[in-house]
């Protein structure tokens, strides 16, 4: 409500300004006004003028931006072994893409300044200058050549698994649907039991092949728990729409597609604990809780329930707009010690074993209850039955 109101206001806006412009118009009918459409000497300089101080304003703007929200990028908090390289490539992208936009805005407000036009001057034309074009074509297609290469270098890395890696390598499902996330772990054998849409039913919602034999041993989780040092495969599926998997501080991220297999694959390289300890993000904790405890005030003042404090934990995101609930699509990701990691990994129950348990309990429920019988009350009936006929034969 307060947005359409908002919108109403700036179009009653726009239309009373339209029709002020109109009233002026009107105020100088019979005056001597220069209505030409030909820019002169005057309109070519407050033009110069006016490019000066857009340059300033986004001069300005960008200052103002990198001073408050310079913070925002998670350009220290990598957590991964893959995420410097990562990190690398975004700020040499970041301070190409500024010094090229500083240099090349001063130059384009400047020249549109000093070269404004001028009665009676004639600006010198030619059709080309193979120099000037080989200048301007060569620098950016070899700066551009070089992020690209070192773009496909980070990606190789990232990306190739090989053989011997893979086989010491954790191997887990990350299965998504509208709107939520699932772990499915292989298990002991390593190997993921195959699956399909077509096989969801009750307690199995992963459509886990439950006749496959590497599917025996595989189980699923709500809240997703990796080691630290140790490379994890992720092999990646969705329900219904696309989605993509995004895990920021592990700098990694990969569509989930309908009816395929995605795959990623990182070794995590700090356990939540020390992530929790680091000075970047503790600062950033305090700033949230510190905008936490203001809304808090807010919302306490007018009845409601006060927010709990943010404590940080590396999260599983949908970088998709999968749907109306896209925003909250998300799941708490743990990187534990090797050793909490397997304490962890202990008694945790199998798909196979859950949809068993779910098909006894069902099983158990449709069965209708046996009525028990209360010897006492019989006893009690026969008594009174038998009196009342003893009764009833002396008569």
């Amino acid at each position: 409500m307060t947005t359409l109101l908002i919108l109403i206001v700036v179009l009653l806006l726009a239309i009373a300004i339209w029709q002020l412009t109109k009233i002026f118009d009107l105020t100088q009918v019979g005056e001597n006004v220069n209505d030409t459409q030909i820019a002169d000497d005057n309109d070519n300089k407050v033009n110069g003028y006016i490019m000066f101080a857009f340059l300033g304003f986004i001069y300005l703007t960008t200052i103002y931006c990198v001073w408050n929200y310079g913070n925002l990028p998670l350009l220290k908090d990598s957590a991964s072994e893959h995420g410097p390289l990562v990190d690398n490539l975004m700020s040499i992208s970041l301070v190409l893409i500024f010094i090229v936009q500083t240099v090349t805005q001063a130059l384009l407000h400047y020249f549109a300044f000093k070269y404004k036009g001028k009665k009676g001057q004639k600006a010198m034309y030619f059709a080309d200058n193979n120099k000037l074009e080989l200048v301007w074509s060569s620098i950016p297609a070899i700066v551009l050549a070089g992020l690209i290469l070192y773009g496909l270098y980070s990606w190789n890395n990232i990306m190739y698994v090989d053989k011997e890696d893979e086989q010491d390598a954790i191997v887990i499902e990350l299965y998504a649907q509208q709107f939520k996330w699932e772990a499915r772990y292989s298990g002991a054998d390593n190997v993921l039991g195959k699956a399909n849409v077509r096989y969801i039913e009750g307690a199995n919602n992963l459509g886990v092949d439950l006749s496959d034999p590497n599917a025996q041993d595989d189980f699923a989780a709500s809240e997703l728990h990796i080691p630290k040092g140790k490379r994890v495969i992720f092999k990646m599926r969705s329900q219904d729409v696309l989605h993509s998997a995004y895990l920021p501080h592990f700098r990694a991220q990969m569509n989930c597609v309908p009816g395929m297999v995605t795959q990623f694959s990182f070794i995590p390289t700090v356990t939540t604990a020390e992530m929790r300890e680091k000075p970047a993000i503790i600062e950033k904790v305090n700033h949230i809780n510190e905008l936490r405890a203001k809304k808090s005030e807010q919302l306490v003042a007018n009845g409601q329930t006060a927010l709990d404090p943010y404590t940080f934990d590396f999260l599983l995101l949908c970088n998709k707009i999968c749907g109306a609930s896209h925003y909250n699509m998300q799941m708490k990701v743990v990187v534990d010690t090797p050793e909490d990691f397997k304490a962890w990994l202990k008694d945790k129950q199998t798909i196979v074993q859950a949809v068993k348990t779910a098909a006894a309990e069902a099983e158990k429920s449709e069965k209708p209850a046996t009525p028990t019988i209360d010897t006492a009350k019989v006893k009690t009936v026969v008594k009174d039955s038998t009196a009342v006929a003893q009764t009833e034969v002396k008569k």
